[in-house]
């Protein structure tokens, strides 16, 4: 269904191109290009200015206030969202996603009664250790999320797994505000890649079986439990790590020196530290034997959607909205994990989650012609399940519901 642009939706976010470092600024780019046609669509985003036109989308950003710049993080990010609410005005409904934009689209939808449509990416009480990076800030972005959530008109959920996590961490959300739609990929963009330039460039031999982790360096995402699991591979079996800068120095202290260990153990250690451009990521995970998420928090993961897409196995730590993706021995294996319920993740034997994941990471890499035949599995599935032209469908009927 088409409103012909009579209605007016605003989109608050603080990623969106050329400035994406994560899955939820991946999901906000092709959310605005699908509804694009469909609705009036404005995007607001954080940061530097950018084209003013995505797709149809009418796009503006928005720096941090002059006075703020040397703030807490947190701080700054209020500022930001209170900058964008005079813009919202004349808006039908606006969707805001992440915390950073969500208290946003709260005061928007306060100042104008318009209906406040929020997407939940991931939780601040499940994600305790930003307080190593916000400090103080971390209880002001907590703040920010529990008020935007409890108010909202409709949450959306990525997976059925984020919509279990946000009615036990919000029990006073009505469990009927909260919808699941799930993430999506662009099949069109991402697919084989059968070059091997890239793989020359960063020194990975297209000849060896690897493992390739591609993703930001962050407790959530577990790359400490990988580089202990890699320990146990066969020697032959590459690890490539594609990962950006950690998040903290304490982090990025302790994956150091596991890659230190590991390389004095073995060869075949790849590390590329930086987020690479998506022909570059293509081509890797075109070329993978396996695409490890040893994740002990994850919403949905695009990630997997995108190694799926290139043809590659899956080997995911079954947590979050992992399972709703990764079909264990169809298109990969899921590990199992028994986590702590503190909000940390942990799991409650770090050497058996190590263990595991490293014995089904193994069994993949050994049999490369199953392997193949699972990347071939989960290419058809995101093709059937994850397109954006049936997300935007679904997201438009959240909109119908609230306006």
């Amino acid at each position: 269904m088409q409103y012909a642009h009579t209605v007016r939706v605003d989109i608050l976010s603080k990623e969106f191109p050329p400035a994406i470092y994560g899955g939820a600024g991946v999901h906000v780019a092709e959310l605005s290009r699908v509804l694009a046609p469909l609705v009036d669509l404005n995007v607001r985003c954080f940061g530097e200015p950018r084209e003013p036109d995505f797709h149809g989308a009418h796009v503006t950003a928005y720096p941090v206030p002059t006075e703020l710049v040397a703030a807490n993080a947190a701080v700054q990010t209020l500022g930001v969202d209170l900058t964008m609410i005079q813009d919202v005005e004349g808006a039908d409904l606006v969707h805001s996603h992440t915390w950073y934009a969500n208290m946003g689209g709260h005061l928007s939808s306060l100042m104008y009664d318009i209906p406040h449509v929020l997407s939940a990416h991931s939780l601040e009480p499940l994600r305790p250790w930003k307080a190593e990076q916000l400090g103080g800030g971390y209880r002001i972005s907590s703040f920010a999320e529990k008020t935007s959530y409890e108010a909202a008109a409709a949450i959306i959920a990525v997976s059925e797994g984020m919509r279990q996590d946000i009615l036990r961490s919000y029990p006073n959300v009505d469990p009927e505000r909260v919808r699941t739609v799930h993430n999506g990929i662009d099949v069109s963009q991402w697919h084989q890649d059968q070059d091997t330039d890239v793989l020359e460039e960063y020194g990975i031999d297209p000849a060896r079986p690897s493992v390739v982790f591609v993703g930001r360096v962050t407790r959530q995402k577990g790359v400490p439990y990988l580089l202990r699991a890699a320990l146990q591979l066969p020697p032959e079996v590459q690890l490539v790590l594609c990962a950006g800068a950690a998040d903290t120095p304490e982090l990025a202290a302790e994956v150091n020196a596991l890659i230190d260990q590991l390389k004095t153990e073995r060869d075949g250690v790849v590390l590329v530290e930086k987020m690479l451009p998506r022909r570059e990521v293509i081509q890797i995970l075109s070329h993978a034997t396996a695409f490890a998420c040893p994740s002990i928090y994850e919403p949905l993961g695009i990630v997997n959607l995108e190694a799926m897409a290139c043809g590659a196995a899956v080997v995911a730590s079954a947590t979050g909205g992992i399972p709703e993706v990764v079909v264990d021995g169809e298109t990969g294996r899921l590990v199992p994990i028994d986590q702590v319920t503190d909000g940390t993740g942990t799991p409650l034997d770090p050497q058996k989650f190590v263990d595991d994941f490293a014995a089904a990471l193994t069994e993949v890499v050994t049999d490369p012609e199953r392997a193949r035949r699972m990347g071939q599995a989960g290419r058809r599935r995101v093709e059937e399940h994850f397109a954006w032209e049936s997300i935007a469908e679904q997201t438009l009927e959240v909109y119908r519901s609230v306006l």
